[in-house]
């Protein structure tokens, strides 16, 4: 199939040619749905420390004696089922939230989301995009002509001026084609990748 190239002046300079296999496969809710959650889930990192019975600092005493009393059992202060006592199941800093995902089948959702991203007009082929200085007006100023706010920016190799001069942008990223996530090409409304990142982008995905 071929998709439409523009250059920076948003003008029409012909098409390119790309792999069907990439860009025009059917759409699986279910297959996307696993590889956007796995990938949040891989990128997730223990933060939460939570004490359990025997970290909680209270006596060791047995609260009152076993029988006679009228009330229920008890035998010490942290139980979890008392205001103040430990955690069941504490969660701890080292937890792991990773989720397996079979290569193929990660590849497999990367090719549908670009393919419904070309199905939805949301993805764009510009022949090369680059800036003379890592300045955020100068990107702001092109990105503006272009017609584009809320943008995912790829190139084929890393061009640190147009990583430097997105970085205060709240709605625009720019990574090169090997960085990208599910995630990222969900997230923003329009995917704009120059011609030479597409042709990376079909042998990482080959």
């Amino acid at each position: 199939m071929d998709l439409r190239l523009i250059n920076e002046q948003k003008q029409d300079i012909g098409n390119v040619a790309v792999s069907d296999g990439l860009f025009d496969r059917q759409y699986n809710e279910a297959l996307v749905h696993q590889v956007v959650t796995s990938y949040l889930s891989n990128a997730r990192t223990g933060t939460r420390a939570q004490k359990g019975r025997s970290e909680i600092k209270c006596s060791g005493r047995k609260p009152w004696r076993q029988k006679g009393s009228g009330r229920a059992r008890a035998g010490r202060a942290s139980s979890p089922i008392w205001r103040g006592g430990g955690k069941a199941f504490p969660s701890s800093p080292d937890e792991n939230f990773a989720k397996k995902l079979n290569k193929k089948m990660y590849r497999a959702g990367m090719c549908v989301i670009l393919s419904q991203l070309v199905r939805d007009q949301r993805l764009s082929v510009i022949d090369s995009i680059s800036l003379n200085s890592h300045k955020t007006k100068d990107l702001s100023k092109k990105l503006k002509n272009l017609g584009y706010e809320d943008v995912l920016l790829l190139t084929h190799e890393f061009d640190q001026n147009l990583y430097l001069s997105s970085r205060n942008l709240p709605k625009t990223l720019a990574m090169d084609v090997s960085q990208i996530d599910p995630y990222s090409l969900l997230k923003f409304k329009h995917v704009l990748i120059t011609s030479d990142g597409i042709k990376k982008l079909e042998e990482q995905f080959s």
